[in-house]
């Protein structure tokens, strides 16, 4: 990891001279600060910014499911009203038929005087058929209306809701905006002593954590991996290089929730967008029991995620300014795993 601080840092005196107006939300780290508290202001900073981004990314699913929605009910609506002229014009047609063949003599008279009475009889089931008609015309005339109706106000809440996301999106990408500024400005404000003395206790911590989950025994040997994914590897692996952007699925850049979704989209399995919603939705397995393809989640809070390559190591999107690579399993602190599929594993050899 020491290099993306090395490069974040070339870059972010740039960005916070030329884009960034000053904000106290940073201070100037003082000279006096120990190396060990920059990088926990650094993690923090990191954390908070992937954070946003996971809400972000979150907001943006429901806002297209939302949209999707819309243009539902928006059909539905149209056909709704199609129906209902429809209906209008075949009431108006009866109507028209009723005040032209109306008659002061009620069928039973009829019937009385007619001279052929069997005769009077079947025109009465005639006419009795045409009365039936007539009133489910005038049902499904009615039903139309209310469904019309209630499409109508679903339609209309439906936008609303949609409105009211696209709001809470902007609000949102205002937030991640601000958490990359206070990194970008504590970066631009460090030495290149202060830079890599930071990395280089960000690599022993991740080293000593790497070891530690190893003699644990938290973490056993692979198991053999599902086609699946071994697909959705194999996809991840071939991201190698490309830049971390949050909010983005690819195929130029990624967070990190965007490449695990996307490689196993990839590999033929849906699944949900962010590493919270992948925490909480997909089957957990346990660290000892991981095989390639399965997504390690980081944090208490779900938000980083990775996916386990094998051998002790994970692909991922890091953070902004880095780059999608391989890292060890325990480079950050683990909450622990979920798998996607269900499907079965490959025969070793």
């Amino acid at each position: 990891m020491s290099g993306v601080l090395l490069r974040l840092a070339c870059t972010a005196a740039v960005a916070a001279q030329a884009v960034l107006a000053p904000a106290p939300a940073v201070a100037a780290p003082d000279p006096q600060r120990s190396v060990a508290k920059l990088l926990t202001d650094l993690q923090q900073l990191y954390r908070k910014a992937e954070q946003a981004t996971e809400t972000y990314d979150a907001t943006a699913g429901r806002l297209r499911q939302q949209q999707a929605e819309v243009a539902r009910l928006d059909g539905e609506l149209a056909r709704a009203r199609l129906a209902l002229q429809t209906g209008r014009v075949d009431a108006g047609r009866l109507a028209r038929q009723q005040y032209q063949n109306s008659s002061d003599f009620s069928p039973y008279l009829r019937l009385l005087l007619a001279r052929d009475p069997q005769h009077a009889l079947d025109e009465g089931h005639v006419i009795g058929q045409l009365a039936r008609e007539r009133a489910d015309t005038v049902h499904r005339l009615a039903v139309a209306e209310r469904h019309k109706d209630q499409l109508a106000r679903a339609a209309r809440r439906a936008l609303d809701t949609r409105l009211s996301l696209t709001e809470q999106q902007r609000r949102q990408r205002d937030d991640v905006r601000v958490r990359l500024a206070d990194v970008e400005r504590l970066l631009a404000a460090l030495t290149p002593e202060q830079l890599g003395a930071v990395a280089r206790l960000e690599q022993t911590g991740a080293t000593g954590a790497e070891r530690d989950l190893t003699t644990s025994g938290a973490r056993g040997d692979d198991r053999p991996p599902s086609g699946e994914g071994m697909r959705a590897v194999s996809y991840a692996l071939a991201q190698i290089g490309k830049p971390y952007r949050w909010g983005a699925v690819g195929p130029g850049a990624y967070d990190c929730s965007g490449l695990t979704s996307e490689a196993w989209s990839h590999a033929g399995t849906a699944i949900p967008r962010t590493s919270q919603e992948q925490w909480n939705q997909l089957r957990k397995v346990p660290l000892n029991q991981l095989r390639p393809g399965d997504l390690v989640v980081y944090f208490p809070a779900a938000t980083h995620v990775a996916m386990y390559v094998g051998a002790g190591k994970v692909v991922q999107a890091p953070r902004p300014g880095d780059r999608v690579k391989l890292s060890p399993l325990a480079s950050l602190p683990v909450l622990g795993a979920v798998r996607p599929d269900v499907g079965q594993t490959r025969e070793a050899g």
